[in-house]
Formats: C-alpha cells, structure tokens, sequence
C-alpha cells in the first residue's frame, strides 16, 4: 500500500499524549512540533487514526511543504503540485481554512483564492477540461504558514473529531471530548480506579472515561470524508477498522465513575448523552454539591473542568467554591486530583500547591491544568 504523511492536530500540550496514541497504533512519527503531530500511514492508517485517535482534532493527509514569500511564488509552488494524485475530475475543491504566523502572507483570504485558482490551473492542464462540476466527494485544503513555509494537506475527516456523535445536549462552558480525553491520558488513571468529577456538567470526562474503560472507539459511530476517497482509501479499510472497533468493545467490566454536578438539567444532558454513548451503564451521576464529596475507598481521582469565573455572577462565588474544592479533596484517603481551570487563585483557594502544572489552551483561554498528585496504590498480590 502507498505510504502518505498524515498531520495529527492536538490541543497545545498535548502532543506527548497523541504521539503515544499514534505510536500504540503502530504508526511511525515523523515530526512532532506545537500543536500538532505528523506520522507516517498507508491507507489503511487513514481510517485507523480518524476511528480509533482520541486526542487529535482532524487527520490531515500532507501534500507538500513549501516556502512562498510572494502570491506568485504561492500560485506557481502550488500549481506545481501533484493535486491529480489526490483530486479526481468530479471532485469538490477549495482552501477551507488557512492561518499564518511570523510569514510575509498574512491573509488568509488572499492565500485561499491565490491557491485555489493555481490547483483549478494545475487540474485543467491534466484532465483537459476548462470547468470542473465539482459534483464528486469532497477535498477541503487546509494550509498553515509559519515562517514563510506553507504546510498543505486536505482534511480526511470533515466535522471536527471532537464531535463522537454522543453529546446531543450540552451546558454552558462545555470541554471538548478530544481534550477530556488527552486530559485522562495525561493522568494514570485506569478503568480499575476511582473516577470522579465533581462538576460534570454534560459528563464529557465521565463518558470519555467510560469509553476508554469498556476500549470503545471514539469515531465508531461518525462518518468522515475520505470514506468517499475510494481511489485513495479503499473500502475495505474502513471495515476492517470498524470491524476491530467492534471486536474490542468490552461493556462487561465493573467501573466505579461519577459526575456530580449541583444543576439538574446538567444532569439530565449527562444521562442523555452516556445512554447515546453506549456507555450509561458504567457511569453513576447524581445532583450534589461539591462541598458534599465523599468517598469511602482510597486511591481514587478527581478529574474536573470546574467553573473559571468568566461570567460575572460566578466570579465573586469563586473563591469559596475553590475553597469547597480543596476541603472535600482533604478528606478523601490517598487520592489524586486533577484540574483545568483559568482561575488565577486557584491554588491559593484550594489551600495547597500542586505538584504539577500544565498550561493548555482550551481555545482562546489560557488555562492551567493543576495535578495534585496522591500516592500510588499497592501492587496487589497476583498470588
């Protein structure tokens, strides 16, 4: 099978997680940079990574890397390019999205139509048509420029990986599925440990959880683009994927997950969206507040997205809710927490430092994802 060069977008700070992602699938990295990993597949990797990657935003498959300082150096290098290999006749082109960091080509406007018409002048030359109908499956081209060089790919996967299909209902201030999930990886909790979030709104770290515990695939029940690539990726892969998505589906584990949240419609979102996820049987919710946390076994975890105070009617709340935070943790016997919150005094609120912290950026918004690290549990005797 031929060889492609995929790009694997993550949130930034994630890339160490999606690379052992990749790596436990069995691909080869060819570069990891910001906010993004690049790897080597062949066709069958293509379905792979859109079906079972949990961490990573789209697949990209890279068509060139090249350096343009001038809209006629952009049109000509890419023009130059082999877009016949990627694009049928029938195929549905355009520039979807570009960005441009410390680079001469700043707009993304201009760069889009500049390569736009350079792949239409490249196509026309090679199937001998002067208008395309662009009736066919669709090939939307991303571009990033970052000091003067262009990386191109075309998106295999169309809606944003973060959308499983699952959270049909959402509340204020959700977290995305990919970053709940690059956030447990980022944790050693395992499907025999205690899980809870004390403010799960929709339940996205409760579902991605229990998705990881029961070894469900996050992108077993979406569509995705190059699923119409037959020249490319041919059917087959796609069954083969799924077919191993099917056969590693496990829902007859004993799990102990909670999210709690002090909103019932919260909550009712959550149960929703667990049942849709396959996964509600494997999960507890229940309407409580976090100064009402308990627990009566140790080791267990704490992961939450609590509120940041970016709405004003939180912000004066803030700091005796961190404080709740930081009393019903003390209490619990020997465990972990961990938490992603913008929230400056969040330490100091807590009532400790943690023993590690990360800066993330959910979107525009700075965050910190604060680890509070509890010991580990004993080996237990396999006697």
């Amino acid at each position: 099978m031929e060889k492609f060069e995929l790009i694997a977008p993550c949130h930034f700070g994630m890339e160490a997680v999606l690379k052992r992602e990749i790596l436990d699938l069995g691909y080869e990295i060819t570069k990891v940079e910001d906010g993004k990993v690049t790897f080597e597949a062949d066709a069958q990797g293509i379905a792979d990574a859109n079906i079972f990657l949990r961490s990573t935003e789209r697949i990209l498959l890279k068509v060139a890397e090249v350096k343009a300082e001038t809209f006629d150096e952009l049109f000509e290098k890419t023009k130059a390019l082999p877009w016949e290999n990627y694009i049928p006749k029938d195929g549905k082109f355009w520039v979807a999205k570009a960005n441009s960091v410390k680079s001469k080509l700043f707009s993304p406007s201009d760069i889009q139509s500049i390569m736009k018409k350079a792949i239409v002048e490249r196509l026309k030359g090679v199937y001998g048509v002067s208008w395309f109908e662009e009736d066919g499956a669709s090939f939307p081209i991303r571009v990033a420029f970052m000091k003067d060089v262009a990386t191109i790919g075309i998106d295999t996967s169309g809606v944003s990986l973060h959308k499983r299909g699952y959270r049909k209902m959402t509340v204020k201030a959700p977290i995305t599925e990919t970053l709940a999930s690059a956030l447990i990886m980022l944790t050693p909790w395992n499907k025999d440990r205690i899980l809870v979030d004390p403010f799960c709104g929709s339940g996205t770290f409760p579902i991605e959880a229990a998705m990881m515990a029961a070894d469900i695939a996050p992108g077993m029940n979406r569509s995705f683009l190059a699923e119409e690539w037959k020249h490319l990726v041919p059917r087959k892969c796609w069954y083969d994927a799924n077919e191993e998505a099917q056969d590693r589906i496990n829902l007859n584990i004993e799990t102990d997950i909670q999210g709690f949240d002090i909103d019932p419609e919260a909550l009712k979102a959550a149960r929703a969206n667990a049942k849709m996820a396959g996964v509600d049987k494997l999960i507890h919710f229940q309407q409580r507040a976090v100064k009402d946390l308990r627990h009566p076994k140790p080791y267990g975890f704490i992961i939450t997205n609590p509120p940041y105070g970016e709405r004003l009617e939180e912000k004066e709340n803030l700091t005796q809710l961190y404080r709740e935070i930081g009393e019903s943790y003390e209490r619990l016997d020997k465990w972990s927490m961990y938490l992603i919150t913008s929230y400056e005094k969040a330490e100091n609120d807590i009532g400790r430092k943690a023993d590690k912290n990360r800066k993330i950026y959910n979107g525009m918004l700075k965050t910190y994802y604060y680890q509070f690290l509890g010991p580990r549990p004993p080996k237990k005797n396999r006697s």
